[in-house]
């Protein structure tokens, strides 16, 4: 009698409980209260949900106890699987699906099952663009108004995803998914990025319980800057033909598997983003042979195709009108038989690089098929987080350092040396501003341009066999990224929550898509009414089927030129409704309509913390944000150190510098690095080679100047050897001479000027070493990587004069650094 008592007190505490948590979660209790495998679902009031009482008994002995479980936390029955994916500066006219001449497969298998959206769009730019997906917000809302490398001290561009702003990750998380994230993170401040963190800007800290992806907004796909949760990882190592977007698919489908085998009724949200295809340009030689002569034609005929496709396929209205080919980029047939050999290739590149990650895409979403799960898996696939990117300037190029750096137009005939070789470890390449601007058909503008459907108007197709029923529609509904989260929290019937970690959460912006689904509704209007968009000071404002903009008044390739005034910008006017593409500009005809929609503008960037309007563009990037290093003249390392992100290295750009390292070599001669940063691509190196000091300074891959010893001079001896690299600068201004000596155990062995240095940036995806080399090495005649030295390191020592620049040439240092990371 006293345990069936005991045992109902049980369970009036547990109702009690579960009471606490609110009446839906109430109803949703399953299985026997305090049993193992009871489960509650959320009402969606707070999270974490309030810790449920002990419902059961507890005596001096086991004998007169009651067990009791807390019930664990599951989605709403019925929820799906989420695999959201999103590819990286790909346009509207880059994907076969929506008229590309690009074929993409998995994303044909997509729309073929499900939906094709042709009115979505994002911010123009990657970071804006990412945290406005998981967060159902404007950008601005979030603190991304720009990239985090030019992030500045006001809410809309802080860079930091407030507590009150928690994302999808965290939302399903608690809810009793498995969230998972793999690609590209750029939505940790750049001044987080070392190991010491704190890490709540990092995946984990967003609600992503397992992230395997490299950090900021690209990285070498043969040696990325890797990360597993918040480990830095080398899975290339011995691994011949390594590329990380085929890495990261199987690190997903291991993941899923994994998970399926562990706890198959668990449902997963896969976040899965790689890095195609954004520069570097890297696919496998076998996928650069199945595009050889297909680019041929050139920008303009690819570009009237494309056009031609979409009509075909409708994923542009039939009275739609292809914009004009700017004034500003040359026409095909003006070019000559060497530039049409080169441009032609490195499209050839850009388009196996979008062809292999979609196959790869489609590898992900066939391991879900494979364990039983598509029709209960909701796929969003995203073409391109804004436009095809401008970054390669006019000519393209083998190593876009070069234009990171300044020098915006590498000759043909120099580039052409690497026409064999472009996309493959030694070239980090981009393509010429018009296959971008070609790219975006039937739009005008690039990437990082927000007033124009070029550098917002993306792709988009979403499946749910279980739900979806028109297989292979098309939907035409403006909508817009921050509608996303509301769509996923629709369908799995989670709701967004009121409080997360007792803190009041700002409401989602976005609207749910999923009325789209129905075939029903295929026409209904979109519920997304207005929407803002701004970058730079580039605006736009759409109002249900109007949209008024500002024209750019400088391309986005002209690195560091002049800005206007912002009262001074032009405005336009379209009728979406009537012009999809923005090929006809009204302003001078309905300066009423036009009034009206500048007014819109001003309100919704007030509401949506857009102002202060900035159009210093990249010239943010000096503004001063936290930073462990900032003012440092003198760094000390002791042993073997890697993986240290250039933000939180000595630099040594621009200025006067010594390196002085305390060794010890070995019996049997010394051999190894002793530091460097950057690679291949640019940066510099101290190492033993030999047992010969050797200091090598690669401007590039333009100009690779190399200290070491005359040849008679014999190796160092084993014992203890102090080894110094003493630059100075020829300064003031940027980019100058300078002359180094190398120096051992206090003599000068080798003194030598080099007529030029790095102006701006070293390989922000490369890091700083001490004791090892761990990614590319910056002299590949000399060694090759993992280049570990293998006496002992005692102290390393960087004494750093102070920068020789002037103020303008600061400025124009931190504008390209800005722009090297976006």
């Amino acid at each position: 009698m006293q345990r069936r008592v005991g045992q109902a007190a049980g369970a009036v505490i547990l109702f009690a409980a579960v009471l606490a948590l609110g009446p839906a979660s109430a109803q949703q209790v399953t299985a026997v209260p305090g049993s193992p495998s009871a489960t509650i679902t959320l009402d969606g009031k707070q999270l974490p949900p309030p810790p449920s009482k002990f419902g059961g008994v507890i005596k001096e002995s086991y004998k007169d106890s009651k067990p009791w479980w807390p019930p664990r936390v599951v989605p709403p029955k019925g929820a799906p699987n989420v695999l959201l994916i999103m590819t990286d500066d790909q346009g509207y006219g880059v994907s076969g699906t929506f008229g590309g001449v690009i074929p993409t497969p998995a994303l044909d298998r997509v729309a073929k099952a499900g939906l094709r959206y042709t009115e979505f769009n994002s911010t123009a730019l990657c970071s804006p663009t990412r945290a406005a997906l998981i967060t159902g917000r404007n950008h601005h809302s979030v603190g991304f108004g720009v990239i985090t490398e030019l992030s500045t001290g006001y809410p809309g561009y802080d860079s930091i995803i407030g507590p009150d702003n928690a994302t999808v990750g965290r939302i399903l998380s608690d809810n009793g998914y498995a969230t998972s994230w793999f690609g590209k993170n750029h939505n940790t401040p750049g001044f987080q990025y070392g190991v010491s963190g704190p890490f709540d800007q990092w995946p984990s800290g967003m609600g992503f319980q397992y992230f395997y992806g490299f950090m900021g907004g690209e990285s070498d796909q043969w040696t990325p800057y890797l990360f597993r949760d918040h480990t830095q990882i080398y899975p290339w190592v011995g691994k011949p033909g390594y590329n990380l977007i085929t890495d990261m698919a199987d690190e997903a489908i291991r993941y899923m598997n994994d998970l399926n085998a562990s706890a198959p009724d668990k449902p997963f949200f896969v976040y899965y983003v790689p890095g195609g295809s954004h520069a570097p340009h890297q696919p496998t030689k076998e996928w650069i042979e199945k595009f050889k002569g297909k680019f041929d034609m050139g920008w303009n005929a690819m570009r009237e195709q494309i056009f031609a496709n979409q009509k075909r396929l409708g994923v542009v209205p039939a009275n739609a009108q292809l914009t004009e080919w700017p004034e500003q980029l040359a026409k095909w047939d003006t070019l000559s038989a060497n530039e049409k050999k080169l441009f032609a290739r490195q499209a050839e590149v850009f388009a196996a690089y979008t062809a292999y990650t979609d196959h790869e895409i489609g590898r992900v979403i066939q391991a879900v098929q494979d364990m039983g799960k598509l029709d209960d898996t909701l796929i969003i696939y995203i073409v391109g987080d804004n436009g095809t990117s401008p970054e390669g300037s006019t000519l393209g190029t083998p190593n876009v350092f070069t234009a990171y750096n300044g020098v915006l137009d590498v000759p043909v005939e120099a580039q052409l040396k690497y026409y064999d070789s472009w996309g493959s470890p030694v070239t980090y390449p981009h393509m010429a501003v018009a296959w971008s601007w070609a790219f975006d058909t039937p739009f005008k503008w690039t990437k990082q341009v927000a007033s124009h459907f070029g550098g917002t108007r993306q792709g988009l197709a979403i499946s749910w066999p279980a739900r979806i029923k028109d297989a292979g529609g098309i939907r035409r509904q403006f909508h817009h990224m921050i509608d996303i989260v509301p769509t996923i929290l629709e369908v799995t019937g989670i709701k967004a929550p009121q409080l997360v970690d007792g803190i009041k959460q700002k409401p989602i912006e976005g609207v749910s898509m999923a009325y789209t689904f129905d075939t029903a509704k295929a026409d209904a209007p979109s519920p997304h009414k207005v929407q803002y968009f701004e970058m730079a000071a580039n605006r736009g404002i759409y109002s249900d089927g109007w949209y008024a903009n500002t024209t750019p008044p400088v391309p986005p390739w002209m690195l560091g030129a002049a800005m206007p005034d912002l009262s001074t910008y032009k405005w336009e006017l379209y009728n979406l409704t009537e012009d999809y593409s923005q090929a006809n500009d009204l302003a001078e005809k309905m300066p009423a309509k036009l009034k009206e929609l500048q007014a819109l503008f001003i309100k919704e960037a007030a509401k949506y913390n857009v102002l202060p309007l900035d159009n210093q563009g990249f010239a943010r990037a000096i503004t001063p944000r936290p930073s462990s290093t900032a003012g440092k003249t003198v760094f000390t390392y002791t042993g073997e150190t890697v993986g240290i992100p250039d933000g939180n290295a000595p630099s040594i750009l621009n200025k006067s510098f010594k390196i002085t390292a305390e060794v010890e070599v070995p019996e049997g001669g010394g051999d190894g690095m002793i530091v460097t940063e950057g690679g291949r691509f640019g940066g510099y190196g101290l190492y033993i080679l030999k047992g010969r000091p050797v200091f090598t300074y690669n401007l590039v891959m333009l100009i690779t100047a190399r200290w070491a010893p005359p040849e008679d001079q014999p190796a160092l001896t084993a014992g203890k050897h102090t080894i110094v690299f003493d630059f100075k600068y020829d300064g003031p201004g940027i980019a100058k001479s300078g002359t180094g000596v190398l120096r051992v155990d206090g003599k000068d062995v080798r003194t030598l000027t080099i007529p030029k240095t790095v102006p701006f940036i070293l390989p922000p995806c490369e890091t700083f070493d001490v004791g090892v080399d761990t990614r590319s090495g910056v002299n590949d005649l000399d060694y090759q990587v993992p280049f570990r030295f293998n006496g002992k390191i005692q102290k390393v020592t960087f004494n750093l004069g102070p920068s020789q620049l002037t103020p303008p040439d600061e400025k124009k240092v931190e504008e390209a650094k800005a722009k090297a990371k976006d």
